[in-house]
């Protein structure tokens, strides 16, 4: 049974950082769009003056390579089933009495993972394995799985890769296919053009203890993170502030999830993403941060039903817009 989510992760939170994580890569399919913005109908952010062309030039590839690592063979737009396990044995194929149906070109018989409480096993199916099924790039054999709570076991049968979920007390199985008509067909993603008074800095207000931020996901669970504080900054003349949280106790980035006005017309209703570098004098004392709201990007959901993508805590879903990094994704 296919699990569909129609909105935007998701997701524990230490696994949204390793699945979002881009550094640069070739462009493997498509190029960026670049869709302009018309300045004048906007009010700008109060920011610093405007980088050098070293700045511009640090963005665009930046956006390149998110555009590759986005529609790369095991990337966001390869995701194809979010499938939930029942305890016992799940049968996984594309033949009909599978209890995990795969579509597209996948074996008849793929394996068989039985759940038993907290445990996971892999075991072959009638016939044996696939002869060309892995489980973490070696020959597939029967034995214990590892969920995504650590280092996830990864099967993979040439364009298909599986790996399994821990949310909550249940399973699922995350199911990637390198030839998803998503990621054959993609032809680049749309952006605000470049804008540097959108590149803010702002104050840090640390929160004296930190806390955690309870954070919902686009599948109705919550997420416990941790809230170090808030970044202050003006924008419209107005004072915004907006509260990062950290995806692992020692991240070394911030995490903002946020909303705006722009998700009613150009960007992704949902929520964007937007990861900054921690404040000048660390995340327990007062300084600065710097928001380029330019880097805002649209969360895995944007792109597939099958995610399991976080929402915007109360005080990050803004009244005012920012006209500025990835729009809405035209599929």
């Amino acid at each position: 049974m296919n699990i569909a989510h129609t909105s935007s992760v998701r997701s524990a939170s230490r696994r949204i950082r390793r699945a979002l994580r881009l550094v640069p890569a070739i462009v493997l399919i498509g190029v960026v769009g670049i869709v302009p913005s018309n300045a004048a109908t906007h009010k700008k952010a109060d920011a610093e003056p405007a980088p050098d062309s070293a700045w511009h030039n640090e963005l665009e590839q930046w956006r390149t390579a998110r555009a590759s690592e986005l529609s790369a063979p095991d990337g966001w737009m390869t995701l194809v089933g979010l499938e939930w396990l029942k305890p016992g044995k799940n049968t996984i194929g594309l033949a009909a009495d599978s209890q995990v149906r795969l579509k597209g070109h996948a074996p008849e018989y793929l394996a068989v993972i039985e759940v038993n409480g907290s445990q996971l096993r892999l075991a072959a199916p009638a016939g044996g394995f696939p002869p060309h099924l892995l489980v973490d790039g070696q020959p597939a054999h029967e034995g214990p799985l590892q969920p995504d709570d650590e280092k996830a076991s990864v099967i993979s049968d040439e364009n298909l890769t599986l790996v399994v979920l821990h949310r909550g007390d249940r399973f699922a199985l995350r199911i990637k296919d390198a030839q998803s008509p998503t990621r054959t067909s993609f032809r680049g993603l749309h952006w605000y053009a470049p804008d540097a008074r959108y590149r803010v800095t702002a104050k840090w207000i640390p929160f004296n203890p930190p806390h955690t931020e309870k954070i919902p996901t686009i599948i109705g669970t919550t997420l416990d993170m941790p809230a170090p504080g808030l970044a202050e900054f003006t924008l419209d003349g107005k004072t915004i502030q907006l509260e990062p949280v950290l995806e692992e106790p020692n991240a070394k980035e911030f995490f903002f999830i946020l909303r705006d006005a722009t998700s009613h017309t150009t960007t992704y209703e949902a929520a964007r993403f937007l990861y900054t570098s921690l404040p000048d004098h660390g995340m327990d004392q007062p300084g600065t941060v710097v928001l380029d709201f330019n880097r805002l990007q649209n969360p895995p959901c944007a792109y597939t039903p099958y995610a399991t993508c976080p929402l915007p805590p109360y005080v990050n879903r803004l009244a005012i817009s920012i006209p500025a990094g990835e729009q809405r994704y035209a599929h």
